[in-house]
């Protein structure tokens, strides 16, 4: 039994409301002909979308057998319409490319019905219309009435308790019309049937009940059914059942769509192509950039790694005009320039140790942007070269004292042209491994051990030769 209590339902378009329905109230049998009658915009078609759960109503309240859909979710309307609800338009709605067997089959598809029972299911459904012959024939091979008894058959497949019509005989001559409204009307015979139509002849003719609609309002019923509230009880919230299909039906079901519009699936697949392929590039463009960028990033900071020292001093301090160190004297005293004391002024001490156990307390995070962090203390290995009976010191070198040049001078050249060659290896070595080509033997694994770093174009200095070889 359904039972519309009270359903208001309203179209607002900017300040414009239209009320299609105004307060209906209708309760139906489990097995009769319903014909809804009216003129155009009176609310017929809105009261048997909202009968199908195809619209949603304002206010009021729709029951079906006690079970009320006013807290329905879409997840419960899509059951509803599943296993309550079977539709016939007027228009057919019918998929052109598929058979009609596989157009009656498409409702048990969506409801998870195993192959072998839909196909059983709708040759039972489509010899009750009379169309068990034709079951490998496509939509655009049958006639109008046929195609609307193909979709009378769709409607029955899954054996709904409640059957809405549209319009179903709108699009079809008369003798044709009254082939489908007979069929409607043994339909009715074990269900409820819903029909709207705009024609009052057939209404009467196989009708069992017509109500007539006017201003969303019900202005007559020719057969009431009036129920007491008291012996049904109040209504209860509750689905109707799940809709599945499974993974594999949907997947055949989307390849058959594709196989039947070859030309848009080729299209769309060579502009997606393109988009892909753009991406692609882009992406990969970025990336060898990022690359580059972090390759010349590591070849410098091989070569200048950042350092912090012990004491540093502010260099633009050295670039300052004199004249604004300058002290001006009394009359007859001498003035003083202190470039000096502006020089030193600037130099800083860094407190290293503290710094050190930051970094290895792991808080810091500078692995994330470094390499490697070493620390060294300024410590010169003292390396001594055997010739014959005669020791001589190679680092720190003094061949070149004598000339202001070298480690053991204390001269202002040697700190612009010191002949050390030997420097202490960081213990990370992946880094100069990757930027140079080793040309014999192999990278220094003990303490002992050293490498020698040639140009790009194989070459020395003349200080490392004259200092290991002569």
């Amino acid at each position: 039994m359904l039972q519309i209590k009270q359903i208001y339902k309203e179209y607002k378009t900017g300040n414009l409301v239209q009320k299609a329905l105004d307060g209906v109230s209708l309760n139906l049998r489990d097995n009769e002909f319903v014909a809804i009658l009216g003129p155009s915009g009176s609310g017929k078609t809105t009261l048997l979308n909202i009968i199908g759960g195809l619209d949603r109503y304002d206010s009021g309240d729709l029951i079906i057998n006690g079970i009320s859909t006013k807290k329905y979710k879409d997840r419960d309307w899509d059951s509803y319409r599943n296993h309550t609800i079977g539709f016939v338009f007027q228009s057919y709605n019918l998929i052109p490319h598929q058979t009609v067997l596989s157009n009656v089959e498409l409702a048990l598809t969506i409801s998870g019905v195993s192959k072998a029972e839909r196909k059983k299911r709708a040759q039972k459904a489509l010899e009750q219309v009379g169309l068990g012959q034709q079951l490998h024939k496509k939509p655009n091979q049958m006639s109008g009435g046929q195609m609307q008894r193909v979709a009378i058959a769709r409607a029955l497949v899954n054996d709904p308790e409640i059957l809405l019509a549209d319009e179903p005989t709108g699009a079809l001559d008369s003798e044709t019309s009254v082939q489908v409204m007979e069929l409607l009307k043994q339909v009715a015979r074990d269900r409820l049937v819903v029909m709207v139509t705009h024609n009052p002849e057939l209404a009467e003719a196989y009708a069992t009940r017509i109500v007539n609609l006017k201003d969303g309002k019900i202005r007559s019923d020719s057969c009431p059914f009036e129920i007491e509230e008291s012996s049904l009880g109040s209504p209860v919230h509750k689905s109707m059942g799940r809709t599945s299909m499974s993974f594999l039906t949907a997947l055949s079901l989307s390849f058959q769509n594709l196989g039947t519009k070859k030309a848009r699936t080729l299209l769309t697949s060579f502009a997606g192509s393109i988009g892909i392929i753009g991406i692609a590039l882009i992406l990969s463009l970025s990336n060898g950039v990022n690359a580059y960028i972090k390759s010349i990033e590591e070849d410098t900071l091989s070569e200048y790694p950042l350092q912090i020292q012990s004491t540093a001093m502010n260099l633009s301090s050295m670039m300052f005009d004199p004249g604004s160190a300058r002290v001006e004297g009394d009359s007859g005293e001498i003035g003083v320039t202190r470039v000096l004391a502006s020089m030193f002024s600037t130099v800083d001490s860094n407190d290293l140790e503290a710094l050190k156990l930051y970094f290895d307390s792991g808080e810091s995070g500078i692995e994330n942007y470094a390499k490697a962090v070493e620390y060294t203390y300024d410590v010169d290995p003292q390396i001594y070269r055997l010739d014959g009976n005669h020791i001589r010191q190679v680092n720190p070198d003094g061949s070149f004292s004598a000339l202001g040049i070298g480690s053991g001078s204390d001269s202002f050249m040697s700190s612009f042209m010191s002949t050390d060659v030997f420097y202490q290896m960081p213990e990370n070595t992946d880094l100069f491994q990757e930027q140079y080509e080793i040309k014999a033997g192999r990278w220094p694994e003990k303490y002992n051990e050293c490498v020698v770093a040639l140009t790009s174009g194989g070459e020395a200095s003349v200080i490392f030769s004259y200092i290991l070889w002569d």
